[in-house]
């Protein structure tokens, strides 16, 4: 059987199984088997085990289950709550001040965390029902924060930055302070459209703009639980500026720099919060251990799959068809990024970055294109995925805060920032810069 043909019936049994609510791990690991077996025999089982371990036993990805620990315990912790509670009482005065807040909360708490899920979640939690009750549309409360959410994979620290680093074997810190431009451009973006989309609908009752002599009997009663709302914050905010300052200074490498954050985030969240029972803390070690063996499992069924396909000569076949067009070099990264935005509608950023990024990225240097400005395309049209159907994971999170707002507002609502995500790209293939001028100034 050709390659292609092989490929095509790979990929049907991976959707299928996937289709039937399979988790993502079992299901890379169940095509990878039974395609190894049919083209190798029993013998390649041997091959399955030692790819699986051998994967997974990098010394870098150390650091992934740091900065999953490091979130967990900012994310259990009323970090948020605070952090929210601040940026409210600054952004009030902007039309739909309460929903750009949330979008700085997300930025924020993104750097914090390094994870879509958490902060759409945490900050979810309190924004949604707050914007619900002055009157914000549904569609733009929980559009705002699904949108807000995904910046925690392109935000430094980024889980999704340190495995494109480990696959690809390029500069993890290098990776992480080219995505901070971009992050907080894309966080301008959603605040814009927010603030068009609040004028646009009108109606909802933001107490802090109705005029002047409320908007300052409100911050008369409110600065002072706000203030210390944000001095509770600003430790958190020096641990992740003391990592980023570790990794850049080449004081630490990564799995080090997670470390000491970790440490030190938890530590704060007992300290500063009181979370002095056995309770919480069980929870963020049993929230940090399950995602970590997640994201472990797929990265090992993802690299075993990888396998199979290089095996059975259809990534070869592929990257050759690709390599082979006889196109300009933006159509050929038009092409990439079409095939990156359907792949994001139905994997998930892990498994996405790990399976394709090998591939791409002789093609995206061949075509001479900086793999630094690569990883930070690839990470934006995975956020689109987080805010799309079939998958959307974020659009679910925000279904399970408000389970009474329609999925179909929710998709609606957050439709607008995958477009916003879009002309970031675009604004990135017009101005590469965006990307490499800060880490270009800070590492040369």
């Amino acid at each position: 059987m050709d390659p292609i043909t092989l490929g095509i019936i790979v990929a049907i049994g991976l959707i299928v199984l996937m289709a039937i609510g399979t988790p993502i791990a079992f299901a890379l690991g169940g095509v990878s088997l039974l395609a190894l077996l049919y083209d190798r025999g029993l013998p390649e089982l041997t091959y399955f085990g030692e790819t699986f371990f051998d994967r997974i036993a990098e010394f870098g990805f150390v650091a992934i289950p740091m900065f999953i620990l490091m979130g967990a315990a900012v994310a259990s912790s009323p970090t948020g709550r605070d952090l929210y509670r601040s940026l409210d009482l600054w952004m009030g005065r902007l039309p739909g001040g309460l929903a750009v807040s949330n979008i700085g909360a997300c930025s924020i708490f993104a750097a914090l965390s390094g994870s879509s899920p958490a902060t759409c979640a945490a900050i979810g939690k309190m924004g949604i029902p707050e914007m619900r009750t002055r009157g914000y549309p549904d569609g733009v409360a929980a559009g705002c924060i699904a949108a807000g959410g995904t910046l925690g994979i392109l935000i430094p620290p980024s889980v999704t930055m340190i495995i494109y680093g480990i696959s690809t074997e390029t500069s993890i810190g290098r990776l992480f302070i080219a995505g901070v431009m971009p992050g907080f451009m894309l966080a301008g973006l959603f605040m814009i459209w927010t603030m068009i989309a609040c004028k646009m609908a009108g109606g909802y009752n933001n107490p802090l703009a109705a005029s002047a002599e409320k908007l300052k009997e409100n911050i008369k009663q409110n600065v002072d639980s706000n203030m210390k709302a944000l001095v509770r914050v600003l430790p958190f905010l020096g641990v992740a500026a003391g990592i980023l300052f570790a990794l850049y200074g080449g004081v630490a490498t990564p799995s080090e720099a997670a470390g000491v954050g970790a440490f030190l985030c938890l530590a704060l969240a007992i300290v500063i919060y009181r979370m002095w029972q056995l309770g919480p803390i069980k929870l963020i070690m049993r929230d940090s251990l399950r995602e970590s063996v997640m994201i472990m499992l797929v990265i090992a069924t993802a690299e075993v799959f990888a396998y199979a396909l290089s095996s059975m000569f259809i990534t070869q076949t592929v990257a050759a068809a690709i390599a082979d067009l006889e196109v300009n070099r933006w159509v050929l990264m038009g092409v990439i990024n079409l095939f990156l935005l359907v792949a994001g509608f139905f994997l998930p950023p892990v498994a996405v970055i790990v399976m394709t990024a090998p591939i791409l990225l002789p093609i995206i240097l061949a075509a001479d294109f900086d793999p630094y400005w690569f990883a930070v395309i690839l990470t934006i049209n995975l956020e689109i995925g987080l805010i799309t159907p079939p998958v959307g994971l974020n659009l679910f999170i925000i279904k399970g805060i408000a389970p009474d707002i329609s999925l179909r507002d929710i998709l609606m609502g957050s439709l607008p920032y995958a477009l916003c995500m879009v002309l970031g790209i675009l604004l990135l293939c017009l101005f590469p810069g965006i990307a490499l001028w800060l880490p270009n100034l800070i590492m040369g």
